[in-house]
């Protein structure tokens, strides 16, 4: 199952990269659900390459909460039916299109957001992959797997002010997600669960290995 899948994925960067060319650009794209530790993750794909990350919550946040505003929304909603139909296409819009500047530029990026609905909509992830191979860069999904415990821990500590709500509605937060959902398409899983064996950092370093093997 997941293992067979992971070297699959690994197998394929490997024929590729000794086959094909080791300089040709990556587009990362580290998603989870919030307090997975995708942030932390991405930083150690940064550290590692030296490229450049695009946090979606730094990079758009300030325009998200003056839109929620400005619609007469609350700018901390991350929940309601005006945040996902109104504002969140409009963020990962910044996003990608921020991506895309880069790696029109030849240039490896790290995306880190939640990507929830994208690396489960194989249309979206396809056609981010033409337009990517189109560039000659190579479209790399990194999936961060986690626990409701982990989660719950790390959002505490975080204390964002967007994170209020599903704090204090957490069995009804917990009951809008699915923690088996996985992307759609070929990915690589980073196990980031409080206690895990193997650290981020590492599973960062071997990510790596398995892209440039």
């Amino acid at each position: 199952g997941h293992f067979a899948l992971q070297q699959r994925i690994i197998d394929a960067w490997k024929r590729r990269h000794t086959g094909g060319d080791p300089h040709r650009p990556v587009l990362i794209l580290v998603g989870g659900f919030a307090g997975s530790g995708k942030t932390e993750l991405a930083r150690f794909f940064v550290q590692l390459t030296g490229w450049p990350l695009l946090d979606k919550d730094p990079l758009t946040r300030p325009l998200v909460e003056r839109l929620l505003v400005a619609l007469g929304g609350d700018p901390n909603d991350r929940h309601t039916e005006l945040y996902r139909e109104r504002v969140r296409s409009v963020e990962y819009d910044c996003l990608m299109q921020s991506a895309m500047a880069n790696i029109k530029c030849g240039i490896s990026t790290v995306l880190s957001a939640p990507f929830i609905s994208e690396l489960t909509d194989p249309d979206w992830m396809q056609r981010l992959s033409n337009r990517a191979a189109s560039m000659g860069v190579d479209v790399f999904p990194v999936w961060v797997r986690c626990d409701e415990e982990s989660m719950r821990e790390y959002i505490t500590f975080r204390s964002a002010a967007r994170d209020a709500w599903k704090l204090s509605r957490w069995d009804e937060y917990m009951a809008t997600i699915d923690l088996n959902l996985r992307p759609a398409v070929p990915h690589l899983v980073v196990d980031n669960r409080l206690g895990t064996a193997v650290t981020l950092a590492d599973q960062a370093r071997q990510a790596m290995g398995a892209m440039h093997a």
